[in-house]
């Protein structure tokens, strides 16, 4: 074949041709001119960075006959042979095909003789992770002492499988990803040498595909050119690789944002229509509203973004979006592609996640904007103002008591003091409920809590983590009781999420649609002053005392003791 793929015509010749590992290439440089090369070098980081072409670059610089010099000649018959792949002595293994001992033992027995045709015999191992550990073994040896005349060089986008004592024996660098302006600037002189048109959208667009690789750029560049007419635009691009662009994103957000579900899947559906991947179109969808977070709570981050580019509609929509619901939803996104990864049907997995987001943004819009209260919202604070007046009435009466009063109610007077006014405020609405509380109803809300907090591990997981802790203690025909081991997970439920399970105990339990929350240490002495405050007197006959604690909790965690 007479045409050859772009990323083999454009491979680094020389180490200053290497884009993006600048803190690579120059300590290399002064190494080489310097004669101060190590016996054995490990190249690692993600693929097309450049690690086998440093590697050939330096197999040629020791090599070559002006040698010392800090880069090769490239003209010279050692530097034409070493990259045409005519010499023997400068060997490139592909380990994932040879990875076994007999191979390994093999080289083992051959760098003891000298090379045939230039002053170095190279040894560079691609993949290197990929062999046995009885290679890596039979390796270790030849490693340590190896000849003089004998350079290892070991490549691997995976260096954590690598043995320990295998990196210690070797002088190692750290390839890193290729920036996006670093990438663009390459395939910029590239097209000029070639002389190809392009949009400088249709650039960046292949640099964020690349996802940080050279050689990953170089092929959807060498694919879009045969796709494209003329000039290659950003549409040519968007076709080849499959990605979203940036407006049909935006055209989702803001159709999310509205609550509009018909027009969030159109959407979808004209995007599968066009042959686009689903797991392609919510990976792209959660950079976007990552790129979103990251520029509304750090603008001037503008170099990090990986997915948008900033104009005045993504400004606006930054604006717009509340950080704590885009934390959300980029967890709901996350665990969505996890589950169409594992599923056959993708596309459904998809459409449930965009309704829920949907569905959710309306509820976080009415906890966020508190413009309008809702009847309940205006129900639950005549409730606490209410519950209010009720015990400034009691504390007033017990005031007018004076000294002679009995000892149970300055023992109560005590208790009262030591407890702050919020506890005494979420008391008061606990007693309230358990006026009309019954075992039944508490029943029927542990059968559904395992339901409720499934639901809410799909609709949050921080609210999730928050209520883990707790567990319904009682409950009347429309409000539960919740006991919280810990007193911050108590007051996030309370503030933060109250609007997130309050929404999803409607769905699941219709009838209690409210919670108040106290600690479970409280819960027990909560319960008997309850009880003895609704028979007034402490003179009480037991068995009344114990049926109206049946009735709150249950017969079965009622035990009776005799004094």
């Amino acid at each position: 074949m007479g045409y050859q793929a772009l990323y083999r015509v454009w491979r680094p010749q020389q180490l200053k041709d290497v884009v993006g590992q600048e803190h690579i290439t120059k300590t290399l440089q002064n190494a080489l001119l310097q004669e101060k090369l190590s016996h054995a070098y490990l190249f690692s980081g993600p693929r097309g960075t450049g690690k086998t072409s440093a590697a050939k670059i330096i197999a040629k610089a020791i090599n070559c006959e002006h040698a010392p010099v800090a880069e090769p000649c490239n003209e010279c018959s050692a530097c034409r042979g070493i990259t045409s792949g005519s010499i023997v002595d400068v060997m490139e293994i592909d380990a994932a095909s040879n990875n076994g001992v007999d191979e390994i033992r093999d080289i083992r027995d051959k760098v003891k003789f000298a090379p045939s045709e230039v002053r170095y015999k190279v040894y560079i191992i691609d993949e290197v992770h990929m062999l046995s550990t009885g290679a890596f073994n039979a390796l270790l040896k030849t490693l340590e002492e190896p000849p003089g005349h004998v350079l290892f060089i070991l490549a691997t986008t995976e260096p954590h499988k690598i043995p320990l004592t295998i990196i210690s024996r070797c002088q190692r660098f750290d390839f890193k990803r290729i920036t996006n302006q670093a990438i663009v600037s390459r395939v910029k002189h590239i097209l000029a040498h070639d002389q190809v048109e392009a949009d400088d959208e249709a650039l960046a667009m292949i640099a964020r595909a690349a996802e940080g690789g050279m050689r990953d750029a170089l092929s959807l560049l060498d694919q879009a050119i045969s796709f494209a007419d003329e000039k290659l635009l950003l549409e040519d691009v968007l076709a080849v690789t499959g990605a979203v662009s940036q407006r049909m994103l935006t055209d989702v957000v803001l159709s999310i944002k509205e609550g509009n579900t018909v027009a969030v899947l159109e959407r979808l559906n004209e995007l599968l229509q066009e042959g686009k991947d689903p797991l392609r179109f919510i990976e792209d969808l959660i950079y976007y509203f990552r790129d979103v977070l990251l520029y509304k709570n750090a603008p001037k981050a503008e170099d990090l973004l990986e997915r948008a580019k900033v104009d005045e509609e993504f400004r606006l929509l930054t604006t717009e979006l509340d950080s704590i619901w885009l934390y959300t939803t980029i967890e709901s996104l996350n665990v969505s592609q996890q589950e169409m990864k594992w599923s056959a049907h993708p596309k459904i997995f998809l459409e449930l996640a965009l309704i829920k987001l949907v569905n959710q943004k309306v509820t976080v819009q009415q906890s966020v904007d508190g413009s309008t209260a809702s009847s309940t919202e205006v129900e639950q604070l005549r409730e606490k103002i209410v519950l209010l007046e009720r015990q400034m009435q009691k504390a007033q009466a017990g005031a007018n008591l004076g000294a002679n009063g009995s000892e149970q109610t300055q023992s109560s007077q005590k208790r009262a003091k030591k407890i702050p006014a919020q506890a005494r405020v979420s008391t008061a609405q606990v007693k309230e409920t358990l006026k009309h509380a019954d075992k039944r109803y508490l029943q029927a809300v542990t059968s559904r809590w395992g339901d409720v907090m499934e639901r809410v591990k799909v609709q949050s997981v921080p609210a999730h983590a928050w209520l883990s802790d707790s567990k319904p203690v009682a409950s009347s025909d429309s409000t539960i009781v919740l006991a919280f081991q810990n007193e911050m997970h108590r007051d996030m439920m309370d503030t933060k999420f109250r609007a997130v399970l309050e929404g999803i105990l409607q769905d699941i339990l219709s009838g209690q649609t409210n919670f108040v929350t106290l600690l479970h240490q409280h819960w027990e002495k909560v319960k008997e002053e309850y009880v003895s405050d609704q028979k007034g007197t402490t003179t009480e006959s037991r068995d009344d005392l114990v049926d109206e604690a049946v009735k709150l909790v249950g017969e079965d965690l009622i035990e009776v003791i005799d004094n």
